[in-house]
């Protein structure tokens, strides 16, 4: 079987003699590539939309889905580091063709979902800074494939340096923001408690399953699997490969952590700025405007407030667009054993996600409410999409003849991520039915 993302497969160095600390530097890199994907334009609008209409409520739902996902991004590193194989290879090893073609399918539908929330915040953010109509926007991030192909040459460790740089941008910003918003420290605290209202409000639950969609994000745990084999460990070792695992998940909780905490400001944000003041508020522009008016930091604070933002949002967009990427690589080499150039896996990628964009832009115009219910829309699909990641990763670490005895999940591993999986599945069914019932 071919080494997943072959070029970069094990070129990172890493000494396994080195003292503790000297690894841990050596290994953190991957974390932040697949915490972008939990701090996205798709975590943003649903974030915000969840303190807007709902105050602090939803701050529990974002804990419970980082721990969630801590524990199936570990899960992905151990699965890539002891098998060899990433989630989409070891999905096709199980698998019969229909299915595979099916998981395949599903898997490149979620990132396109990805790609159109990436496409839409970074449309408004250059609409927000530099008052380019959103129709030109959204056509300038069909080209974004040619700065990513200068970004790849320069090396994968350089690719997460970068990314590292942006990610500490976005949580910098964020604090800043919350700090002078004043929010209700008590309130935000209480908010992390679970509530009976988010299983029995349809509305409440929606944006809740949106929330999960774009924490727990399905392309991350195949882009997990693979990108933590970029250093080069010792691969018939035991003892190295444990060791590899220990660094690949500190690694990984350490980054979740981060985008843990700017998923909660940005809630915060929403929630102090607009909560009790209607459910239309809490959107992009909503929260650029009221940034750009507010006056905890005077008028010179204000614009410097609403300039930040909009800078964070379009550094979020471009970091998904890297990540996003080397999942769509890792998917289609995996399932299909296929390789194409990355900027055409770019491109083709990239001018399908636009199409929906364009749609909605036609046949509402530069519509900004209309357009952001789109992008809530496509973290909806992706907690739909979710249990078809997750229920074959789960079969594969408890698989002894993949994972290799040491390596195998624990039983309350497996318990938790197979009741992760059916309350997710029930969860959706009953989102599906009322939002049918809502057209009937």
């Amino acid at each position: 079987m071919n080494k997943s993302l072959e070029e970069i497969n094990g070129k990172v160095s890493f000494d396994s003699e080195a003292h503790g600390i000297k690894k841990m530097i050596m290994y953190l890199g991957p974390g932040l590539l697949v915490a972008v994907g939990y701090m996205d334009p798709g975590n943003w609008i649903t974030s915000m939309a969840g303190g807007a209409q709902f105050g602090y409520t939803l701050l529990f739902v974002i804990l419970l889905s980082s721990l969630s996902a801590m524990l199936l991004q570990s899960m992905c590193a151990r699965l890539g580091i002891a098998s060899g194989m990433d989630l989409a290879q070891v999905t096709k090893h199980m698998s019969n063709k229909p299915v595979s073609i099916a998981a395949w399918v599903v898997t490149e539908l979620a990132i396109m979902a990805t790609d159109i929330a990436e496409i839409i915040g970074s449309a408004i953010a250059l609409n927000l800074l530099f008052n380019i109509p959103l129709v030109i926007g959204v056509t300038i991030t069909v080209v974004d494939v040619l700065l990513l192909l200068v970004i790849i040459k320069l090396g994968f460790r350089k690719i997460e340096a970068i990314v590292g740089v942006l990610v500490f941008t976005v949580l910098f910003i964020f604090m800043f923001e919350v700090y002078f918003s004043s929010p209700e420290w008590r309130d935000v605290l209480e908010g992390f408690l679970p509530s009976t209202a988010i299983a029995t409000n349809s509305n409440l639950l929606y944006l809740a399953l949106g929330i999960i969609g774009a924490t727990i994000m399905p392309h991350n745990l195949y882009l997990h699997s693979s990108i933590v084999q970029s250093r080069n460990y010792i691969r018939d070792n035991v003892a190295k490969k444990k060791e590899a695992i220990k660094y690949a998940v500190i690694d990984s909780h350490i980054q979740l952590t981060i985008a843990f905490v700017i998923n909660c400001l940005i809630l915060i944000l929403g929630a102090s700025l607009f909560y009790g003041n209607g459910e239309e508020l809490g959107r992009f522009y909503d929260l650029y405007n009221a940034l750009k008016a507010s006056t905890f930091t005077g008028a010179v604070g204000g614009a410097l407030m609403s300039t930040l933002f909009a800078i964070a949002l379009l550094a979020s967009g471009q970091n998904s667009t890297i990540t996003g990427t080397l999942s769509g690589q890792i998917v289609m080499e995996g399932f299909l054993n296929i390789k194409i150039p990355q900027w055409a896996r770019r491109l083709i990628t990239r001018m399908i996600a636009v199409i929906p964009v364009f749609l909605c832009l036609w046949l509402y115009g530069s519509s900004a409410t209309k357009i952001e219910d789109l992008l809530i829309f496509t973290q909806v699909f992706l907690s739909l999409a979710l249990p078809f990641s997750i229920i074959p990763l789960t079969l594969a670490t408890s698989n002894k003849k993949i994972m290799g005895e040491a390596f195998v999940n624990k039983t309350w591993v497996n318990v938790i991520a197979w009741l992760l999986t059916v309350i997710l599945s029930v969860l959706n069914m009953y989102l599906i039915v009322e939002t049918v019932k809502e057209f009937l």
